[in-house]
């Protein structure tokens, strides 16, 4: 019985130190609104870039699907964070002047240059979006990344199919 007893606690501390971990990894509200819009604003920024410079259909196609879809989730989360007496990303002039000239001075082609930042991109949103919905203790930024993540997986399967054809 004794030994059952310490197994016990052993397997309660274990749970409590996990849960206590995940929490000290769960980024903070303000963070997530921050880095989520900024991502939104960079992707709007670099999309607006790809229809000026692109002479592909399919690349303009896909940049005006990003202006219109990231501006729309940026919207949703502007209302959030007002409702949360949070603030959106105030440095994202900052990284969208700096994709903008890794896009610009980038060998190759422009379009192979935007759907490899395209791909990055994605990936790193997503991985932002996962972990809000495993770790948030905000309900209203894990419905905000749940209805968006699979939007975003999409981007990600497109982009992916774009980099394909521009890596040549």
């Amino acid at each position: 019985m004794k030994l059952h007893t310490h197994s016990l606690r052993v397997t309660g501390l274990a749970l409590l130190l996990s849960m206590a971990t995940v929490s000290a990894y769960a980024a903070s509200p303000a963070s997530f609104v921050e880095n989520a819009s900024a991502k939104g604003m960079a992707e709007i920024q670099t999309s607006q870039l790809a229809m000026d410079k692109s002479q592909s259909d399919d690349i303009k196609s896909f940049a005006q699907m990003m202006i219109t879809d990231h501006t729309d989730a940026n919207q949703k989360l502007g209302a959030i964070a007002t409702g949360l007496n949070l603030k959106t990303a105030s440095d994202a002039e900052m990284m969208d002047k700096a994709k903008k000239m890794i896009l610009q001075y980038r060998d190759g082609s422009f379009d192979k240059a935007y759907a490899a930042n395209q791909v990055k991109a994605h990936q790193q949103t997503i991985k932002l979006f996962q972990d809000e919905i495993k770790t948030s203790q905000t309900p209203e930024l894990t419905a905000f990344a749940k209805e968006t993540l699979p939007k975003l997986q999409d981007h990600l399967m497109m982009a992916k199919q774009l980099q394909a054809k521009y890596d040549k």
